[in-house]
């Protein structure tokens, strides 16, 4: 009954913040903070999953903006947790069929962000470069999964290379955000405990490094990292966590 409950709450939020955010973007569309503000909204929806979500930030972040954020991806929940940590100023990188999901598919256009077509490497490789165009021109930090897919619990995938060649054109730091676990969240389960999200000290590339060796030098930092945030919220609501059946 509460994940019957859970999925109408979502649903109603998802329209109704979609038919707002679109009246907003009828006014600003593509104006980049359009990006952090819908994102803040999402974020606030976590308590639809008793979730609790906590974001930490390193406090150099922001002075090293515009940067190239890396995230990892985990699954579905990722866009009601750790879209709160998107800093206003950015906007992601997501795949360009996202654009037609009734509502928030148009709102997530429409937004400002960066929709990237990867069945067509050529017009891929247009998407980055434009990516390193608004970076330079327009001051914008760009947010990236650089796994590429969600993990569904098998741990921090593999990480592409786009996103730290798109660093380097750009001549801009790369910032890791990590985020704690959440393969464990029931819809059935009232408490979900706590969901952590560290926003990292930025990453200045020396010259002259491949992109794969910095690609795995930072996956393995990142993953150390959710590591140390998994056992933090290990033992977090464990006698109060209580399933629903029925």
């Amino acid at each position: 009954m509460l994940a019957i409950l859970r999925l109408v709450l979502v649903a109603i939020f998802i329209v109704c913040s979609a038919l707002v955010g679109l009246l907003i973007c009828l006014v600003r569309p593509f104006y980049v903070p359009n990006a952090a503000l819908f994102a803040s909204w999402y974020g606030w929806a976590a308590w639809i999953f008793g979730l609790k979500v906590e974001v930490r930030q390193a406090p150099e972040v922001t002075a090293a903006m515009p940067c190239v954020f890396l995230a990892n991806h985990q699954n579905n929940y990722d866009l009601f947790t750790i879209s709160k940590a998107l800093l206003p100023g950015t906007v992601t990188i997501g795949k360009k069929s996202l654009k037609w999901i009734p509502f928030f598919g148009q709102l997530y256009w429409l937004s400002g962000n960066i929709l990237i077509d990867r069945a067509n490497k050529s017009k891929a490789v247009g998407t980055m470069q434009g990516a390193v165009d608004r970076i330079v021109q327009d001051k914008v930090s760009v947010w990236v999964f650089p796994e590429g897919t969600r993990s569904y619990g098998r741990g921090l995938l593999p990480f592409k290379t786009g996103a730290f060649h798109i660093a380097h054109q750009a001549k801009v730091p790369l910032v890791p955000i990590c985020m704690s676990n959440t393969s464990k969240v029931r819809l059935n389960k009232w408490n979900n405990g706590r969901v952590i999200i560290e926003i990292m000290p930025p990453v200045y590339p020396e010259a002259g490094i491949p992109a794969r060796e910095l690609a795995e030098t930072i996956r393995q930092q990142m993953a150390d990292k959710i590591k140390l945030l998994d056992s933090e919220v290990a033992t977090d609501y464990t006698a109060d966590s209580l399933t629903v059946t029925g």
